[in-house]
């Protein structure tokens, strides 16, 4: 797991900020058309209970279409950059 603090915008692909969801899950699953991006995206949150709270904590709530970067900062983290 990577920590937040060494993220870093100049080297690594994505920089960090807010993203839509479909624009994060077609980075992570750039092999799939957008609705099995979206599901596959949405399964490895539901599936990593750090992750999955720490969002909450941010206020995220499923139904949201954009990520703010606070939260694409805490999937980076718990999921590794795409």
């Amino acid at each position: 797991m990577r920590s937040l603090e060494t993220f870093d915008p100049e080297i690594d692909d994505l920089p960090l900020r807010g993203y839509s969801k479909g624009e994060l899950a077609a980075a992570y699953a750039p092999d799939l058309r957008p609705v099995p991006a979206l599901n596959r995206l949405a399964a490895w949150i539901r599936h990593n209970p750090n992750l999955s709270e720490a969002l909450a904590e941010t206020g995220y709530h499923t139904r949201q279409r954009l990520f703010t970067p606070r939260q694409v900062a805490l999937i980076f983290h718990y999921l590794g950059p795409p």
